[in-house]
């Protein structure tokens, strides 16, 4: 079989890569502006109603950490909600390792504030006491309007927080987990008619209800239009089917998926979608696979590890076997590169998207170079061959376990450090975009030694299996 590559580059094409680079820069930092706006615009609000002044006294000072731990909590909460919601310009800007960083900052803040928030107010409208907080809270709950929702959208939201430590996590499957952390959504939403209703911050004035409604009513738009519409849609319009099952060896195996008009599916090389199959119980939970092949407008190939009972699943796929797909996500694609020169590097089954990047990204002979650690065998062993002889790529293949758990290097390339080899192998590595994916723990180390190397922050495009 050959290979068929559109976006092979040609000698009269002149680069446009870095073009979207830049775009997702500017994206970054609006995105940064308008949260650090949206955070200065209600301090100031609390400021102006005497939020500094009150706590200059025990009672009014608990009161008034309660408003700005809640006006902070809502602000992030609302940044939650927005990287929670797949829209594909964050998506883009950040990419999914940027992302879950940033999700998991915000959200254990905003939770963590939600909480002080709620101590807090609840001690000062009790007068500063301890004994009188119970009853004060009681009060609260059973008598102001939403308090009751508040309190179980803030027992929601702890939820999250508590099975997103990674000791919890550890103990629990992926698709369990995943199904949890939905709750987030129910949490925010409940919380919304205790503040739109009985918040001094959010009715005393036009200027800030109007605020405070627009931001919750485009955030709830943007979810169900991201998270919902547009899902349905493209699965109605595509009608994904499997087609076979193909083991690869070692516990590995490729699904390959065809649909209607695939070819006006807007995925790029790189990317991944999350799958559900809808095989019987437990089609409501949905698993990320990168894309293994470049797309064609004709099929789809994913290629999976079974290290879970939703992975392990896929191997029993029978042609014909209905698929619900959301995406495409992922930023290690084609618009995070700069530079003419890139370099790929993977282990085992995380080398899936860069085999499909090794296909499908423009570039001319000598000008990529693909670094793949394995332990038996090397994965696509024959189709990576094709696509060296092919088009020019450069093969390193660096067999055996890792040599010691300060080394993201195969044991079987001698004794050179990890700099070093990589400086022999690759000596304008500085020069080039680098692609890395893999395990979190193997990829830090990988992303170690290309620092020491001196490639700057922004050339390194990064997707690991952490979750």
């Amino acid at each position: 079989m050959t290979l068929e590559h559109s976006s092979v580059a040609r000698p009269d094409r002149q680069p446009t890569y870095g073009r979207r680079a830049r775009f997702d820069a500017l994206v970054r930092r609006a995105a940064g502006w308008t949260l650090w706006g949206s955070l200065l615009l209600v301090t100031s609000w609390w400021a102006s109603d005497r939020g500094v002044q009150d706590l200059a006294g025990w009672v009014t000072g608990l009161t008034s950490v309660g408003r700005i731990s809640g006006l902070v909590a809502s602000v992030l909460l609302l940044a939650q909600v927005l990287l929670m919601a797949r829209v594909p310009v964050l998506e883009r800007a950040f990419g999914q390792d940027r992302l879950a960083h940033l999700h998991r900052l915000v959200g254990f803040t905003s939770v963590n504030l939600m909480v002080l928030h709620v101590v807090t107010i609840t001690w000062g409208y009790a007068g500063g006491g301890v004994p009188a907080i119970p009853s004060t809270f009681w009060d609260l709950t059973t008598n102001y309007a939403g308090m009751l929702l508040a309190l179980a959208g803030t027992a929601c939201l702890v939820m999250v927080v508590v099975t997103s430590v990674k000791a919890a996590r550890r103990r629990l499957r992926y698709e369990s987990w995943h199904l949890m952390h939905l709750y987030a959504y129910l949490g925010v939403g409940l919380a919304l008619p205790h503040q739109l209703w009985t918040g001094q911050q959010f009715t005393s004035s036009p200027a800030k209800t109007a605020f405070w409604w627009t931001a919750w009513a485009l955030s709830a738009a943007v979810v169900v239009f991201w998270r919902l519409l547009v899902p349905v849609g493209r699965n109605l319009r595509h009608q994904l089917r499997v087609t076979s099952v193909v083991d690869e060896g070692h516990g590995i195996w490729s699904v390959y998926v065809t649909g209607r008009r695939l070819d006006l599916l807007r995925v790029e090389a790189g990317q991944f979608f999350t799958w559900r199959f809808l095989t019987g119980p437990g089609w409501s939970r949905s698993n990320p696979y990168s894309l293994s092949a470049a797309p064609d407008g004709r099929s789809l190939r994913i290629t999976v590890q079974g290290v879970g009972d939703g992975s392990a699943a896929t191997r029993g796929l029978h042609p014909g076997t209905r698929v619900l797909v959301e995406g495409p996500f992922g930023r290690l694609t084609s618009r995070a590169r700069s530079r003419a020169k890139v370099a790929f590097i993977g282990a085992g089954v995380g080398s899936t998207p860069l085999r499909s990047l090794a296909e499908g990204l423009d570039y001319r002979p000598g000008e990529a170079v693909y670094l793949e650690r394995f332990t038996e065998q090397p994965l696509f062993a024959a189709e990576l061959d094709q696509i060296a002889a092919e088009r020019g790529l450069k093969l390193l293949r660096l067999p055996g376990r890792r040599r010691s758990p300060d080394s993201w290097l195969g044991s079987g390339i001698g004794e050179a450090d990890d700099l070093t080899a990589l400086r022999y192998w690759v000596p304008d590595i500085a020069k080039r975009d680098v692609y890395v994916c893999g395990p979190t723990p193997w990829a830090d180390l990988v992303v170690r030694t290309l620092d020491a190397a001196g490639v700057p922050e922004d050339h390194i495009h990064l997707e690991t299996f952490a979750w």
